[in-house]
């Protein structure tokens, strides 16, 4: 009985993410997924740091030294949570400008009394050469090897609820839909290895794209230029 219930929620949760998913790639049909990625990056954080409730946001970014943009993260559960969308990563460099974007995803899964949906658009903003190492090593994990906190002004964001100006990442993040229960753990970061090489071409990774800077895409030009 419990478990016929548990698979029927997770087909519900299913059908729901689908549906929230669906409806983001609408924006850029004729686009390639990472370029597709970069315009909704683009849009995301433009729309952010243009919105009162995030005013900080711009001043956050003038000091960053690096970027972590995820247009659509998707979170659904009926017990079993589930949480996760790609986003774009870009790093200050000592001159000042910002790199092309290398594509990451976020992944997070817990068991707990948690039921709803929910899609939301964040900005991770990287206050440090720490959390820029951690996003370049082969698996990074959100609150472990780089600390993170709510910016100061933010909403809705899945982090730890201290507004110290300490940590190494502060997350901004707009919601859209109702989730109920308990904060997803344990969100691990991880490159996309295959969008990189078929948005740069064979050879690209992410520390050749935002540190060595061997490789760009004139199609990011507009996202690189709407960052402070």
């Amino acid at each position: 009985m419990i478990g016929s219930a548990i698979q029927s929620g997770l087909r519900m949760m299913a059908a729901a993410l689908f549906i929230v998913s669906a409806g983001g790639t609408a924006l850029a049909q004729a686009e390639s997924e990472p370029e597709a990625l970069v315009t909704e990056s683009r849009l995301s954080v433009d729309r952010l740091m243009a919105d009162k409730d995030f005013f900080q946001l711009p001043n956050f970014i003038k000091n960053a030294k690096g970027i972590y943009i995820v247009p659509q993260l998707v979170k659904g559960g009926f017990i079993i949570g589930a949480e996760g969308g790609s986003g774009v990563f870009l790093a200050r460099g000592t001159d000042g400008s910002w790199s092309a974007p290398a594509f990451y995803t976020l992944a997070a899964g817990s068991i707990g009394l948690q039921i709803g949906g929910e899609v939301k658009e964040v900005v991770f903003v990287l206050m440090s050469d720490k959390a820029v190492d951690a996003m370049l090593s082969s698996e990074f994990k959100l609150g472990a090897d780089a600390s993170i906190s709510v910016g100061p002004i933010g909403r809705g964001v899945e982090a730890s609820r201290t507004t110290d100006l300490t940590s190494d990442i502060y997350a901004f993040s707009k919601s859209v839909g109702l989730f109920g229960g308990g904060a997803l753990e344990g969100a691990k970061i991880f490159e996309r290895e295959s969008l990189n090489t078929g948005y740069y071409g064979s050879g690209a990774t992410a520390r050749s794209i935002v540190i060595d800077r061997k490789f760009s895409n004139a199609q990011a030009d507009k996202l690189r230029e709407t960052l402070p």
